[in-house]
């Protein structure tokens, strides 16, 4: 299936694998990559260049298609070594960076330089033509209904993404809410020229996070999450746990006099313990409603020939007959 996308970041099918924190490693990009989709290594995972040239040059042994690397730039004290994470981003000879959180232009001149393609992940059709303006040459559209930060507007992707559509002139993949075959040529009826899927590659055997992970996603309904941090201007959509109880109780009995300090043991260096050693009630983690649509743990070679076989399917056939 030939797009916008797939022509632009060289990849066969237009399925990409979105930067997820302590999941985006070089096992799951790689598998992304080699089945035809776009992988993602998750940058701030690593936290050093150094760590990072490490992962990027694993990834390069299991694969020779291309692939990405995300970067989340976030407000803080201490920020992570932006400078040396670009640069080792260019001299591993990475094709394609997904950048997301705060306005990425500061690093662009450099990346695009270099020839990387740039995607920047948008929750509004504002900070999708903002993109644009500076130079992005694709943009993921994130929808209401996706894990991790959905934005503060809660807008979701049947009004989100034809609008976009309606506004851009470079091309657009659809976030949040994306599991299958339906999603893809749902949202490329939509204008999207592929999908972006974060929580359903989570729940696959190449991905390398604790299998009570994958477990809690497919025992999860699409009533199953929660949105945390509203009154901190931060909202993120996680999978309801114990802690997530906790954090909001704490958000019920403080309203808008919290602070981030008084749902840290909730929120802070959680990732490690739930991703890695399975302790599902740890703290907070992302995760999205898709999850009510996954049911099962296949190889990802498996889940994108499932998705580009029904997707044909769907168009050629029941689509056709109407």
């Amino acid at each position: 299936m030939k797009t916008k996308i797939t022509e632009m970041f060289g990849i066969e099918h237009p399925i990409i694998q979105g930067g997820m924190h302590h999941v985006g490693f070089a096992e799951l990009a790689a598998a992304v990559s080699n089945a035809g989709g776009l992988g993602t290594i998750t940058g701030l995972t690593q936290g050093t260049p150094e760590k990072l040239a490490n992962e990027i040059a694993r990834c390069k042994e299991m694969t020779d298609k291309p692939f990405a690397v995300n970067l989340t730039f976030l407000p803080s004290l201490t920020p992570p070594d932006y400078p040396g994470l670009v640069d080792v981003i260019i001299k591993g000879g990475v094709p394609i960076v997904e950048t997301a959180g705060r306005n990425p232009a500061e690093y662009l001149p450099a990346l695009k330089d270099a020839g990387i393609k740039i995607i920047h992940k948008c929750t509004s059709v504002r900070h999708s033509l903002k993109a644009q303006s500076i130079g992005c040459d694709a943009v993921s559209v994130d929808g209401f209904e996706c894990g991790g930060h959905p934005g503060e507007d809660d807008i979701p992707n049947f009004i989100l993404l034809p609008r976009a559509a309606d506004e851009l002139e470079i091309p657009f993949v659809a976030s949040g809410g994306m599991a299958d075959a339906r999603s893809l040529v749902a949202a490329m009826a939509l204008g999207a020229e592929g999908m972006n899927m974060g929580t359903r590659f989570i729940a696959t055997q190449d991905a390398p996070v604790h299998q009570n992970v994958k477990e809690a996603i497919v025992g999860a309904s699409e009533l199953d999450t929660r949105l945390i941090m509203r009154s901190l201007t931060n909202t993120e959509r996680v999978m309801n746990n114990d802690a997530v109880e906790r954090l909001m109780e704490k958000e019920k009995a403080l309203g808008d006099q919290l602070t981030f300090a008084d749902i840290v043991d909730e929120v802070a260096g959680v990732y490690p313990k739930i991703m890695h050693e399975g302790t599902m009630d740890a703290g907070a983690w992302s995760c999205g409603m898709v999850a009510g649509l996954v049911n099962d743990i296949p190889t990802v070679k498996e889940l994108i020939d499932t998705i580009m076989d029904e997707a044909d399917a769907i168009i050629s056939k029941r689509l056709s007959n109407f």
